[in-house]
């Protein structure tokens, strides 16, 4: 199980960091992608600086997390998608559904009980 548990919590690190670079390099497809629309120049810079900093800040600790079968880094990556996961429902009860709300915090929700799972399996190791 613990293996099973490291290779499915770097799978959600790489596709978290791929998205972090993604944003990094080629911010205007990236936004399209996630229905953002960035203003000029100050926009792009935006969308470079923020996504990748979410994408790439929760990835990264999630392989370290997988890389090394350790509990504590995965609570950032658990952090940081259970605020961007708390946001959407924020965002229903404020402006309402669409056909696109559900996809994201569906992929979100199985991220985060990828890791929960993993942090479980993680800390059973140590004792």
């Amino acid at each position: 199980m613990r293996v099973t548990m490291r290779v499915a919590v770097a799978l959600v690190g790489l596709f978290n960091v791929v998205l972090g670079l993604g944003f990094l390099f080629d911010p205007v497809e990236l936004a399209a992608r996630f229905a953002l629309s960035p203003i000029g120049t100050q926009g792009l810079a935006t969308i470079r600086a923020d996504f990748p900093a979410f994408f790439l800040t929760g990835g990264v600790f999630a392989l370290v997390g997988a890389w090394r079968a350790d509990s504590k880094p995965l609570l950032v990556p658990l952090v940081l998608l259970g605020v961007a996961l708390t946001g959407r429902f924020v965002s229903i009860a404020i402006d309402g559904m669409v056909a696109t709300t559900l996809p994201p915090m569906i992929a979100e929700a199985l991220m985060i009980v990828v890791v929960l799972l993993a942090r479980r399996v993680f800390l059973k190791a140590i004792y």
